[in-house]
Parts: C-alpha cells; structure tokens; sequence
C-alpha cells in the first residue's frame, strides 16, 4: 500500500477512520491603526486648501463682498504669500483637534455602535461625543488660527502680529490670562459637535450605503463619493455656529464675547441670515478639505496596512 501523505487542500483521516476537511488556521485580528493617522490626514487637506480657509475666516469676521473682493485685497496687500498668513496655527489646530476627532470617534463607536449595519443616529451619535471632546481640546489652537488668519484683515494699529503659533499662544496667555484660552469655546464646541456629527458619520454613512448596494467597490471612487456628499452636509449643518465662532474669537474689547450679544447684533444689523455668510467659500473651502481629508485617511491606512503585511 502507498504511503499518502495529507496536504492543505486534501482531508485527514480521524481516529475512527472517517475523513474529516483540514481546518484552516483563525485569521490574525487586525490591529487598529495609529490614533493620529487622522491628524496627519487632516493637517495635508488643510495645508492645500488653507487660502480657501483663510478667505472665508477673513469674509466671516469682515465687512468683505464677496470671495474673490476678499481674495483680492489679501493678494493686493500682502503678495501671494499671504495667502499662506497663518499656516502654522492651522498646522496646530489640525494636530491638536482633528487628531483628537477622529481618534475619540473611533472609540466613540466602539460604545455606541452595535451590529455591522448601524443606524444614522448611532454614527451621528458618536461623531457628536468626538466633537465635544475635541472642541475643548482644540480651542486654544483654534483660537490662534482664527487670529492669525484675521490679523491681516485689521488696521494695523490693532493687529496682533503674531510670529508663529507658539508665539501667539504665549502672548495670548500673557497678555489676556489663561482663561482667554476657553474664549468662544461654547460655539467652538457646539460647532465640532454639529461637523463631526454631520461629517465623519455622514461619511461612514454614505459609504455604508453606496457599498451595500453595489454601485461602486470600495477604492477612490467611493471615498471620493462619500467624501463629497458629507463635505455638503457638514457646510450646511455647520455654517451658523462656524460664522459665531469666528466673530466671538476675533473679538477683543471687554464684554464682546458674549454668544447671546453677538446673534442679537449681527441680526439687528444684517437680518438672521448672517448665519449662513460666507456659506460658498465655507463649502468650496470645506468641500475639497473633506475630499482631501477623507481620500488622504484612506490612503494612510492602505499604507500602514502594507506595512504591515496586511
């Protein structure tokens, strides 16, 4: 009798004789990737798309037209290169708040998220508890970034003239106290609520439903998709609270800073659709950011999965 020896795709014989399949090894689980994969992603959208960021916080907290009259005059007064005023404070942001989101997400849905197949509500859910946490977080930076991003707007007798974001921190609590770190950190926080609950689970969202129903495979064309849909929604949900928050952080005269004071000024002077000045450039700056953020994060977790040999 030949001697037959059992392979990978061939049955064992058990003890009584019978022939049982070869069972294959469990897989390896997958290990979580890095917490700040999120902020790297963010900081290369929004090094890209800052003189879009930068236009829509100078139209927000100016008496600027339009976009283009805003673009103009910064290009007129500043050259090219002021169209990259304050990167380091968006730099800092980026690494302080949206590191925080997209690492508090994650872990935000580990505990409100049940089954392969949650609902709107529980993502939105999460996204608000990351906004929250990320927005205390994040404040003093974004702080810096309003300010540094406005300063040019000013007449220069009341610019601030920060050198960098380490600088501005640093004058800022000297000069203003360590409290002025929490300035406008109640729009700050509502609006980080209401954009990660509208832009990461309207993300995940979308995409869920695009994959399910088998319009497109997961790649490029579906983040790029899914990104784009959610950059829409986060505009819209996020532009009352964006446009108070940069008024109340630009402010600096004593008993300005009030939310209640500022929506009663801005709606005797403008009417109540203030709210939603500067709602074009929010979105084209936004749109791209969330494409590129989005697209971006993706493509580091294909990276770090390559790595390791995933």
């Amino acid at each position: 009798m030949s001697d037959q020896r059992p392979t990978a795709n061939a049955q064992t014989f058990s003890a009584t004789g019978t022939t049982a399949p070869v069972i294959p090894p469990p897989k390896k689980k997958k290990q979580p990737y890095p917490f700040w994969l999120g902020g790297v992603a963010a900081s290369i959208a929004a090094s890209i798309t800052h003189p879009l960021d930068l236009t829509k916080v100078r139209l927000q907290a100016s008496g600027d037209k339009s976009m283009i009259k805003s673009l103009q005059k910064t290009v007129r007064t500043a050259g090219v290169r002021g169209l990259f005023d304050g990167i380091s404070g968006t730099l800092m942001r980026q690494m302080s708040y949206s590191l925080c989101r997209f690492w508090a997400y994650d872990e935000s849905k580990k505990l409100v998220v049940k089954g392969s197949n949650p609902p709107a509500w529980q993502l939105a859910l999460a996204g608000s508890m990351a906004g929250g946490i990320a927005g205390v977080v994040g404040n003093p930076a974004e702080i810096i970034m309003v300010r540094m991003q406005g300063d040019f707007a000013k007449p220069p007798e009341k610019r601030l003239n920060y050198k960098n974001c380490f600088d501005g921190l640093f004058k800022m609590v000297r000069d203003e106290g360590v409290g002025s770190m929490a300035r406008g950190m109640g729009p700050n926080v509502v609006r980080a609520v209401l954009m990660n609950a509208s832009q990461l689970a309207s993300y995940d969202w979308f995409k869920a439903q695009i994959l399910r129903g088998g319009y497109m495979e997961d790649g490029f064309g579906l983040h790029f998709t899914a990104s784009f849909a959610a950059g829409t929604v986060a505009t819209t949900v996020c532009s009352p609270a964006d446009v108070l928050k940069s008024r109340i952080m630009n402010a600096s005269a004593p008993g300005s800073t009030s939310t209640m004071q500022a929506i009663r000024t801005a709606i005797a002077n403008e009417g109540p659709m203030f709210m939603f000045k500067g709602w074009v450039p929010a979105w084209m700056r936004l749109q791209p950011t969330t494409i590129l953020i989005f697209v971006t994060f993706e493509q580091l977790k294909r990276g770090v999965d390559w790595w390791r040999g995933d």
